[in-house]
C-alpha cells in the first residue's frame, strides 16, 4: 500500500481530536520542559558573552573621566605602576575606547549610538598578580582626581559563573524530569489511539499493509504535538529575551548585567533548536510506544 499525504493528514488530524485532553496536556508539558532547556542554554550563552567582553585577563578598569587631563591621566598611570599588586596595565584613548564598545554591545546600538567619542571615558585596564587584589586596587583608585570609576570584572564573572552553574543545574534537572513525562504523555497518547484501533490496526495487517503504512500516521501525530509543544516553548523563550533586555534597558543597569544580554538571533537559534528537539522527541516517543501492537 502506498502512502498519501492526505491519508496521514486526515488520520493525524482525527486522532488529535479524539484525544484532545491528553493532546494539550502533552503538548504543555513538552513547552514547559524544552522552555526550561532553553532558559539554561541562554544563561549559558549570557556567561559565555559577559566573559568574552571581559577577557584577556583583565581584573581591574580604571575609568576616567572625559575630561580628565593629561597630568591626572598621568598621576593615575603612576600610582597604578607603583602599586605592587598591578602586574600590567594598558591605556585605551577615547578613540580605543569607542571601538571597543562598539564591538562588545554591537547588538545594542542604542548603547553606542547616543554618546560621541570626546564623551567616551578613557581607560586603563590592568592584570593583576592576584586577582584577589582587585578590591584593594581598586579601592585605591576610586576619587582620586580624574578618576571616573572602577570596576572589577574578574570578581563579577566568577561570582556570576557560580551562580549560573547553580541556576543552570537546577533548571536542566526539572527539564529532565518534565522531558520523561512529557515522553511518557506522548506516548501514552498514542497508545490510547492506537489501542482504540486495534481491531483497523489487525484488519490491515491481514490485507497487506506494511508496518510503516500503519506506523506513519502515529508518528505524524506525536511530532506534531512535540513540535507544537517547541514551538510554544520557543515563544516562551524569545519573550522572555525581549523582557530581560528590556528590564536591563529601563533599569540602566551597568557592565555585567548588560552583558548577560545576547543577541536576538542568537536566542531565535536556540529556540529552532529547542522546537527541533521537541519534534524528534514526539516522533521518536511515538515510534516506540507502537511497536508492539505491530506484531499481529
Amino acid at each position: 500500500m502506498a502512502l498519501s499525504t492526505r491519508y496521514v493528514s486526515k488520520e493525524t488530524l482525527a486522532s488529535l481530536r479524539r484525544n484532545r485532553l491528553m493532546t494539550v496536556a502533552a503538548i504543555l508539558t513538552v513547552a514547559v520542559s524544552l522552555s526550561l532547556v532553553g532558559v539554561a542554554l541562554l544563561l549559558q550563552q549570557g556567561v559565555s558573552n559577559a566573559t568574552v567582553r571581559w577577557s584577556n585577563g583583565v581584573n581591574v578598569a580604571v575609568f576616567l573621566q572625559a575630561s580628565a587631563t593629561p597630568a591626572e591621566t598621568l598621576a593615575a598611570h603612576q600610582q597604578l605602576m607603583s602599586m605592587p599588586e598591578v602586574k600590567r596595565c594598558y591605556y585605551m584613548d577615547k578613540k580605543e575606547s569607542y571601538q571597543q564598545m562598539r564591538q562588545l554591545y554591537a547588538n545594542q546600538p542604542d548603547v553606542y549610538q547616543s554618546v560621541t567619542i570626546n564623551e567616551v571615558p578613557p581607560a586603563y585596564r590592568c592584570v593583576l598578580t592576584n586577582a584577589n587584589d582587585a578590591v584593594m586596587v581598586g579601592q585605591a583608585l576610586q576619587g582620586e582626581p580624574g578618576v571616573r570609576n572602577v570596576v572589577y570584572p574578574g570578581q563579577e564573572i566568577t561570582t556570576m559563573r557560580k551562580v549560573s552553574f547553580v541556576v543552570q543545574v537546577i533548571f536542566m534537572s526539572l527539564a529532565a524530569v518534565l522531558f520523561l513525562s512529557a515522553l511518557v504523555l506522548v506516548a501514552n497518547t498514542i497508545r490510547l489511539a492506537i489501542f482504540a484501533r486495534r481491531r483497523e490496526v489487525a484488519v490491515m495487517k491481514l490485507v497487506g499493509a506494511t508496518n510503516w503504512f500503519i506506523r506513519v500516521p502515529f508518528m505524524m501525530e506525536g511530532l506534531v504535538q512535540g513540535l507544537a509543544g517547541g514551538l510554544v516553548a520557543l515563544g516562551a523563550i524569545v519573550l522572555l529575551h525581549w523582557g530581560f533586555e528590556s528590564t536591563i534597558g529601563h533599569a540602566g543597569a551597568q557592565n555585567i548585567f548588560q552583558a548577560l544580554v545576547i543577541p536576538t538571533s542568537s536566542t531565535i537559534l536556540i529556540g529552532v533548536l529547542v522546537a527541533v528537539i521537541g519534534a524528534v522527541m514526539g516522533a521518536l516517543s511515538s515510534l516506540l510506544a507502537i511497536r508492539r501492537f505491530l506484531a499481529v
